[in-house]
């Protein structure tokens, strides 16, 4: 109840200013959505041993129930992550835009109070989603507008595990749950490549370890082959994104960007269909192939692959024992900030550095918004 006290004083307080500012609406619609998302909250556990639940949500709620125990025996923080489930009602819960010029891999950022600058808006409004979008698409600009399943609220509620994110295999909800906890218990500010990736580190390994320890060899091994994949993909991301750097540099005048840019494309679809193609083991190449270049997709999907390399011979350095990895990771990095998260990494692993701050996606800006 104090939160939708809360939230009606924050409407009252928008009152006069939301009739005149597109950015005053936007906050306050997402700040209806989020009210409505923690006012329909359960408890996950009532869900799991409720008989009258249907079958498949019983069960989703029971491998989320046991993979937040799962991941305190891995010595994650879990806090209050997904103990708490929320329906929305609706297939999309919201449409995520990134933007960014085609002559840079620079992000558009926008600033908001708390959380700070970020290189993405996620809209609850569709119509305002698209308009936006249409908006930089007349700049010049790549977008990309993508549906997405979650919202967070960066740490500041305990966010509920939403419907929409139940249309996920189980390997990939159980990943889901490592990964967001893994955010609990490691971030290194102002370093969102290092954090995503760690995240899908321990995502992807610790589902293995949680299926391997239920005797579902099955789980395991997808959960293995997904991160064997995550980290190829890694590889090709940053080569396709090197060959766009070094294209950009050149500056060249619109129409010979454009056929650069139809060039590297060309690359990267024959590159998808062998040879590494050939090597992916859960993801079907040809979907990915084919498509033209779009910096702001391609800043999206790689922020979450950034050498993945590292934290692959972390584990390998550790014996392969997620505990022990996990745990002098996080004492590692306790006071990290920035780049600092790839450079003690590789200072520990003794492998040199590579300019990681160009392969960052946030390496270059340009803002928007207040």
């Amino acid at each position: 109840m104090g939160l939708l006290i809360a939230a009606a004083a924050l409407l009252l307080g928008y009152g006069t200013a939301y009739v005149a500012s597109d950015e005053v609406r936007y906050l306050t619609r997402a700040g209806i959505e989020e009210t409505r998302i923690l006012a329909g909250r359960v408890p996950i556990s009532r869900l799991a041993a409720d008989p009258s639940v249907p079958d498949s949500l019983r069960a989703a709620a029971r491998l989320v129930t046991d993979a937040r125990t799962f991941a305190v025996q891995l010595g994650l923080d879990a806090k209050e992550t997904y103990t708490t489930y929320s329906e929305v009602r609706r297939d999309t819960l919201l449409l995520v835009l990134t933007t960014s010029p085609k002559t840079c891999l620079c992000p558009v950022t926008w600033a908001y109070p708390i959380v700070g600058r970020v290189s993405y808006k996620g809209y609850f409004d569709f119509a305002q989603a698209r308009a936006a979008a249409a908006a930089f698409t007349a700049k010049g600009n790549d977008v990309n507008l993508r549906p997405s399943a979650a919202f967070s609220t960066l740490g500041w509620f305990n966010d509920p595990l939403l419907s929409t994110a139940l249309t996920r295999d189980r390997v990939e909800l159980a990943a889901l749950v490592f990964h967001e906890i893994a955010h609990n218990t490691l971030w290194v500010k102002g370093a969102t490549d290092f954090n995503e990736s760690f995240a899908q580190w321990i995502g992807y390994r610790a589902a293995e370890a949680f299926f391997r320890s239920r005797g579902d060899t099955a789980g395991a091994v997808h959960a293995r082959d997904r991160w064997h994949d995550e980290q190829l993909l890694g590889e090709y991301y940053a080569i396709l994104m090197g060959k766009l750097d070094s294209l950009y540099a050149l500056e060249l005048p619109p129409a010979a960007n454009e056929a650069g840019r139809v060039a590297i494309a060309a690359w990267s679809r024959d590159t998808l269909a062998a040879p590494l193609g050939t090597h992916l083991r859960t993801i079907d190449p040809t979907r990915l192939g084919g498509r033209p270049i779009n910096n702001a997709a391609l800043l999206g999907v790689r922020l979450y692959r950034t050498n993945l390399d590292l934290f692959d011979a972390w584990d390998h350095q550790n014996g392969g024992d997620l505990r022990v990895a996990l745990f002098r990771l996080t004492g590692l990095l306790e006071d990290a900030q920035g780049p600092q998260g790839f450079q003690r990494l590789r200072v520990m692993l003794d492998m040199p550095d590579t300019a990681d701050s160009s392969a960052s996606p946030v390496a270059n800006e340009v803002t928007d918004g207040p």
